[in-house]
C-alpha cells in the first residue's frame, strides 16, 4: 500500500490520483479527522464532493470512516460546491464539514478539505492536530453506508438545494433578472453549473455539463483559462457579464462587456464600495499579501481598519470567527462578504456584483470607473513558473538574503516579507515571489499602473529573479 506522507497545503490536502491519492490515503486522513473530532466532543459532519473523478468513491469511504467512529454523516449523492458544504455545516447544525476536492488544481489532483461549524475553512492550528495523528495504516473492513444509515448514523441531504433557498433569501432576483444584465456564466465542468442554470435559465452557459476530466483543463477561473467565455462577450452584443467559477465554485472569474478580464483586486474594490457607500455597512477589511494596496487606500477613506494576512484563505476565515469582517478576500479569486457565511463563494460574489450593477444601472466598466475615481488605475498579473525545484528553491534564497536590489534597471524602493517576497520599485509598482503551497510552481506577481507596465514588470522580474542561478 501506498503509505505516503500527508501534508495539508493552503488549503487542505491535495495530491494527484492512484499517486498518493488513493481510497487508502483518504482512509488514513479520515481516520484522524474521526479521531480528531471524537477527542474534541464532536458528534455531526457533512459530507461533500465536487465533479472530480472519483468523488462519489473517495467520499463515500470517508463516510464510512467517520460512521465507524460513531460520527453522524449529513451525506449529499449529488455533487456539491465548497460553499454549499460549508452553508450546509451551518444550516444543519453540523460540528465539521469534509469536501472531497482539489478546487482549481489540474483534473489529475483530488483532495480533502476541512470545514468548521461556522462555515468556513478549519483553522491552522486545528488542522495541525489533525495531520499529526494521521495513522500510518488505514482501517481495515467497515460496515456499508446502508448499514450505517439503519442505525442512525447517516443521513441523505441535498446541498444545492439548502444552498438555492439560502440565495434566495438574501438576494433580490427579481431585480437582477429583470435588469439589462445578460449573463454569459462558465462553470469550467465545475460544481456550480447546476445553481446558475436554475437561478438564470436565459443565461448563455459554457462547460455546465459533467465532465470529470474538466477537458484536460485546470479549472481555475483566470483570464488564460477562460478564452471562449471571453470571446463569447466579445461577439456577442446581447452579452454584458461574464462569470466564471472553478471546480468547486468558491473561486470567481468575472468580465465585462468588452471580454476583458476583471481581477479580484477590482472585485474586492468594488464589494467594498457597494457595501460601505450603498449598503452602509461596517467591518474590518481583511486581504492577503498578494492583494493590491490599492484595499488600503480606499479602506482609509471609509476610516476602515485593514489586516493584511498570509496566502489562504483559512487565515481570513480565522479573524472572520473572532472580529466584525466586512469584506476579506485573496488575488486567487477566494472572496467572502459580510451577511454570509465565513467561506469564500464564486457564485454569491457574482451576485453580489449582479446586485450592485442592477441597482445602480450602471455597466461593471462604469463601477470600476467610479473606483478608478477614488484610488487610481490599475493593472495585475501573474505568472506561473513550472521549473526545478533547485531552481525555485535557489531563487527564494536569494530573496530571503536580500540579493534582489533591482528590477530590470529599477532599484527597490521597499520590501515586504510576510508570505513571499514583495519587491517595491515605487508606491503602486511591485512585484511579488511566492511558491504556490499546493502545486509545483513558482508564482511571480505584478502590480502597475497599465497592462504595458506589468507585462514589462514580470518580464523584467524573471531575467532578474534567475541572474546568477544555475
Amino acid at each position: 500500500m501506498n503509505k505516503a506522507t500527508i501534508k495539508f497545503g493552503t488549503d487542505g490536502w491535495r495530491a494527484i490520483i492512484a499517486q498518493d491519492y488513493t481510497v487508502y490515503n483518504v482512509k488514513r486522513v479520515a481516520e484522524a479527522t474521526a479521531r480528531w473530532m471524537v477527542s474534541k466532543g464532536m458528534k455531526t459532519a457533512v459530507m461533500g464532493f465536487d465533479c472530480r473523478f472519483g468523488g462519489p468513491m473517495f467520499s463515500k469511504t470517508a463516510a464510512q470512516v467517520m460512521c465507524n467512529f460513531g460520527i453522524k454523516v449529513y451525506y449529499d449523492e449529488h455533487f456539491a460546491s465548497t460553499p454549499m458544504v460549508s452553508l450546509g455545516v451551518v444550516k444543519l447544525k453540523a460540528d465539521m464539514g469534509v469536501v472531497i476536492t482539489a478546487s482549481h488544481n489540474p483534473p489529475s489532483y483530488n483532495g480533502f478539505k476541512l470545514k468548521s461549524a461556522y462555515g468556513g475553512p478549519t483553522i491552522p492550528s486545528d488542522i495541525a492536530e489533525v495531520e499529526a495523528i494521521i495513522p500510518e495504516t488505514a482501517l481495515g473492513r467497515m460496515e456499508s453506508l446502508e448499514t450505517y444509515q439503519k442505525k442512525g448514523l447517516l443521513e441523505h441531504v441535498d446541498l444545492e438545494d439548502l444552498y438555492l433557498k439560502h440565495v434566495e433569501d438574501n438576494f433580490d432576483l427579481d431585480l437582477i433578472r429583470s435588469s439589462n444584465i445578460k449573463l454569459a456564466y462558465d462553470a469550467m465542468y465545475g460544481a456550480g453549473q447546476n445553481v446558475i442554470k436554475k437561478l438564470f435559465p436565459d443565461a448563455h452557459l459554457l462547460h455546465c455539463e459533467y465532465n470529470p476530466s474538466f477537458h484536460g483543463q485546470a479549472p481555475e477561473p483566470i483570464h488564460r483559462n477562460l478564452g471562449e467565455l471571453s470571446a463569447a462577450l466579445k461577439n456577442n452584443e446581447d452579452l454584458n457579464l461574464g462569470l466564471a467559477n472553478d471546480g468547486d465554485a468558491d473561486r470567481i472569474g468575472l468580465y465585462n462587456a468588452s471580454g476583458e478580464f476583471v481581477d479580484s483586486h477590482h472585485i474586492l474594490l468594488l464589494l467594498l464600495y457597494y457595501l460601505k457607500e450603498h449598503k452602509a455597512y461596517d467591518g474590518k477589511v481583511i486581504i492577503t499579501f498578494s492583494v493590491t494596496n490599492k484595499m488600503q487606500k480606499l479602506a482609509e477613506q471609509y476610516g476602515l481598519d485593514v489586516e493584511v494576512t498570509k496566502i489562504g484563505f483559512k487565515y481570513i476565515a480565522e479573524i472572520m470567527t473572532q472580529k466584525d469582517v466586512l469584506v476579506g478576500g485573496e488575488e486567487s479569486g477566494g472572496l467572502a462578504v459580510k451577511g454570509h457565511i465565513k467561506e469564500r463563494d464564486g457564485i454569491w460574489i457574482g451576485l453580489v456584483i449582479m446586485e450592485f450593477m442592477a441597482k445602480t444601472g450602471k455597466s461593471l466598466a462604469q463601477l470600476i470607473d467610479d473606483i478608478y475615481a477614488k484610488v487610481g488605475p490599475f493593472k495585475f498579473d501573474r505568472d506561473d513558473l513550472h521549473i526545478e525545484e533547485s531552481k525555485k528553491l535557489a531563487i527564494m534564497d536569494q530573496c530571503k538574503a536580500g540579493h534582489i536590489t533591482q528590477i530590470g534597471d529599477r532599484p527597490v524602493i521597499k520590501t515586504e516579507a510576510l508570505d513571499g517576497y514583495k519587491f517595491f520599485v515605487s508606491e503602486d509598482e511591485w512585484i511579488m515571489v511566492r511558491p504556490s503551497g499546493t502545486e509545483p510552481v513558482l508564482r511571480v506577481y505584478a502590480h502597475g499602473p497599465d497592462h504595458a507596465a506589468v507585462r514589462q514588470l514580470l518580464d523584467e522580474a524573471h531575467e532578474s529573479l534567475q541572474a546568477g542561478i544555475a
